[in-house]
């Protein structure tokens, strides 16, 4: 008992010194806010999902050879409707004429003219971010503007700021949500604002801080502040009620302080399971996990801060108000629901658990896809409207790098040719089959009389021209046995032959030398895309769907065919990624799972000194999570990977929150009152806090699955709202009977086991002398000297209770031998 005085003692003192420099509080969280919205705009934020790969995967290490090796140009899918073939024609020189543009693929095909309608794929002359291509590309938009028109492309999407301003839109209606629950929920109309400039101040300085760590995802970056205000406003509320409850009998002051000691360890325990489930995302393989945990945690941690230093300040401001604007209890009691839910104890636990079997068997059923082309979402942006339109006209476009080692253009040519016979290859691109005309490719190895024929330049100049060539290179025998059959490949003896040119060499007639210019031109960028120094780059244009086990299947038969010309191959494209992505996902799903549950158990094995307990709110939990992704299923619809590793790591971080609201109220109850009526008195305890909490954690899921429009975030929302929904459900409809069903369990699993003694039950006018520890009217643990007139239920420790007239109704009830608590 000393140790827990001194405990409380301890609490106490740090409670009163953060009350006391409120002001000193006040002050520092001014400049910390300041500061947070200048520094929220230094924040990185990487939109590109496939960063986060493994760096062991193929596609992540194909990735970083394109973008060290390799210049990728900006591209423009564009699509004109209600046209005839000849104004395609017509727009097609004109968009060519625009300073910028490089080349468009367009001709009368069905690739490229189809229903009235012309597609246009479009080059520009720099990469996505360059001056040239921003300009050429708005110089594009304004010509089609007039024209019904669709657009695809990088260039001019803007996936981050057009995310941002859902999430901002998303977040707006999530206060005017939240601020509702809270009036329904509150005990004074002015205990409002506190909860609100609290979490406003911690949203603040989360977002403000985001910059050390270099760069987070986009994903984080947007579902970070409505996440953090639904899994934290509870911290708030907590101590919120804490101290109305305070202030009933005690001044301001020390109601504040009262209430912080009692709050900061029942807000640091509820907070542990939470942070243990957003720390098991940090284990993934795929590092999205780690970012989104790293985030969230320390949305959690500053929320936790805020709570703790400045919302008691903020109560002591607004004590006045919160007394004059006290209101009557909106949430209704639900002693009807607990005595339901004594009458179904032997019925619902069975029941559950064969629904629990029947959503695991289904649930494992669901279609998992690890890209966006199969996905849906309510809410759509422009891009993924164009995109859309274009796909249902022409199809859709699965584009696949293969990167081999450069120096061997005929190994290159037989590797591409291989490829172009396959029945998905609609297209294969790369030096080795690009035509020059209809005689040669670029690659080709042509002799000076082939190339004099080719560009009509005398032959005598062309082995003028192999022999200096020769010198060059070294190729000193080439001299001495003539250069007749000296064959060169077309793309090195042009480029040689352009900076001879250049050099002054030789020069030639203006209309020779701008065909010359021109083609250099072409071939200079098509270098810079598809060759280096040590790589070549090579895209297949394949007419298979992205992901599935088909596609899969012909990934290998890729890989194949390339290992047997080279032994280093690297792939890139999405349907690489989604393979890389399915692979981790394994791992992944089972790193998640075991690591919640096993953290969470052990948090609850140490709160409720019980084994048994903790086994049974997982259960629960898991089982809603179960429910959950039985929903897919039945809706015959796929669901993103990554939708189920971070649901599930939330849903079980955080709703467990509500199973432990009902489970320690429970467990506390028991020991003075039956186990049916502690559940009844639980349940009437706990409703406020778990509707008040769910509601706004279900209702910011919800929102962002219907008002975002990027496939991931979306379907994180969708599910993580469903999830929640479930959770309450049966947190409240089965979590009961399960303990009140399986309460011998919990028992016979306590750590330390002892008799709770004789309860003893007395009615009518009562004088006591001692120490009561039960109910009257209300609980009480203390020593009581009196006359009490009501009911007394409870542990008479101390001393006894004597009858005070003739009309007193004593009842002894004892506990039987079972029914034994720690």
């Amino acid at each position: 008992m000393n140790d827990e005085e001194n405990k409380v003692s301890v609490m106490e003192k740090i409670s009163t010194q953060i009350v006391d420099k409120r002001n000193a509080f006040f002050l520092l969280y001014t400049i910390l806010v300041i500061f947070c919205v200048f520094s929220k705009s230094w924040v990185s934020v990487n939109n590109d999902i496939t960063t986060y790969l493994p760096e062991s995967t193929e596609t992540r290490q194909g990735l970083t050879l394109m973008e060290e090796e390799f210049v990728t140009y900006g591209t423009a899918s564009v699509m004109i409707s209600n046209i005839t073939y000849d104004q395609a024609l017509h727009i097609k020189e004109d968009l060519e004429a625009i300073d910028g543009v490089s080349r468009i693929d367009f001709d009368d095909s069905t690739d490229h003219f189809k229903s009235a309608s012309a597609l246009y794929s479009i080059s520009f002359k720099g990469e996505d971010k360059d001056e040239i291509t921003q300009n050429a590309m708005n110089e594009v938009l304004d010509y089609i503007d007039d024209y019904d028109h669709y657009v695809s492309s990088t260039i001019t999407e803007d996936s981050v700021a057009s995310l941002e301003a859902e999430i901002q839109f998303v977040l707006v209606i999530a206060i005017f949500i939240i601020l509702g629950v809270l009036l329904f929920t509150s005990k004074t109309y002015m205990e409002i604002p506190v909860l609100v400039i609290t979490f406003g101040v911690a949203a603040i300085l989360n977002m403000g801080t985001h910059f050390l760590y270099g760069e987070i995802s986009f994903i984080s970056n947007s579902i970070a502040v409505v996440l953090q205000l639904a899994l934290a406003i509870d911290y708030a509320i907590i101590l919120c009620h804490r101290f109305t409850e305070e202030r009933v009998h005690l001044p301001a002051r020390k109601a504040a302080i009262k209430a912080l000691s009692k709050a900061i360890p029942e807000i640091s325990s509820s907070s542990l399971t939470t942070i243990s489930g957003l720390m098991a995302l940090m284990f993934m393989q795929f590092e999205i996990g780690f970012d989104m945990g790293i985030v969230l945690i320390k949305a959690l941690l500053f929320s936790l801060l805020t709570v703790f230093t400045l919302m008691p300040g903020l109560l002591m401001v607004f004590s006045n108000a919160m007394d004059k604007t006290q209101h009557k209890n909106f949430v209704p009691k639900i002693t009807y629901w607990g005595k339901l839910v004594i009458k179904t104890r032997y019925i619902i636990p069975p029941l559950f658990v064969i629904i629990v079997i029947g959503a695991f068997y289904l649930s494992s059923q669901t279609n998992y896809v690890y890209g966006y082309t199969t996905l849906t979402t309510v809410k759509q942006n422009e891009t993924q409207i164009a995109k859309k339109k274009i796909d249902e006209t022409f199809g859709t476009n699965n584009l696949l790098a293969v990167i081999v080692p450069s120096g061997d253009y005929e190994l290159e040519g037989k590797l591409l040719r291989e490829y172009d016979q396959l029945e998905v290859t609609d297209s294969t691109l790369g030096l080795a089959s690009t035509e020059v005309d209809d005689r040669y490719y670029v690659t080709d190895k042509l002799n000076p009389r082939q190339l004099s024929e080719m560009v009509d330049i005398d032959i005598e100049l062309c082995k003028l021209l192999y022999q200096a060539y020769a010198v060059e290179q070294g190729s000193y025998s080439k001299l001495i046995n003539g250069v007749d059959d000296y064959g060169v490949p077309l793309i090195d003896i042009f480029m040689f032959l352009y900076d001879q040119k250049e050099a002054g060499y030789f020069t030639l007639d203006e209309e020779l030398e701008n065909t010359m210019n021109d083609l250099y031109e072409q071939l200079c960028e098509g270098k810079a895309q598809l060759e280096s120094e040590d790589y070549s780059r090579l895209l297949l244009n394949l007419n298979m769907p992205e992901e599935g086990e088909e596609s899969f299947e012909w990934l290998d038969k890729f890989h194949t065919i390339a290992h047997k010309y080279y032994d280093d191959v690297y792939f890139a494209g999405n349907t690489t990624s989604d393979n890389d992505l399915g692979d981790s996902f394994a791992t992944d799903n089972l790193i998640i799972s075991i690591l919640s549950a096993l953290f969470v158990m052990l948090i609850l094995l140490f709160t409720f000194k019980s084994a048994g307990v903790p086994v049974l709110l997982v259960l629960t939990i898991q089982g809603s999570i179960f429910i959950n992704f039985t929903f897919p299923v039945l809706q015959d619809v796929n669901i993103f990977f990554m939708s189920y590793l971070v649901v599930t790591s939330i849903q079980m971080g955080a709703t467990i929150d509500y199973a432990i609201v009902i489970t320690s109220r429970y467990m506390e109850l028991k020991k003075y009152m039956p186990i049916n009526e502690a559940m009844i008195t639980s349940l009437n305890q706990a409703f406020p806090t778990i509707i008040t909490s769910g509601s706004i954690l279900a209702s910011a899921g919800l929102l962002i699955g219907r008002i975002t429009s990027d496939y991931a975030i979306s379907s994180i929302g969708t599910c993580l709202g469903r999830g929640t929904v479930i959770s309450l459900i049966l947190v409240m409809g089965v979590l009961p009977q399960t303990l009140l069903f399986g309460d011998k369990i919990i028992e016979k699993t306590a750590f330390v086991l002892k008799r709770r003694g004789l309860i003893t039950v007395h009615r009518g006018n009562l004088r006591m002398s001692g120490k009561l520890k039960g109910y009257v009217e209300g609980f009480v643990d203390a020593e009581i000297k009196g006359v009490i007139k009501g009911e007394v239920k409870g542990i008479v420790e101390v001393g006894g209770i004597s009858l005070d007239d003739q009309d007193i109704e004593i009842e002894e009830e004892e506990i039987p031998e079972e029914e034994v608590v720690k």
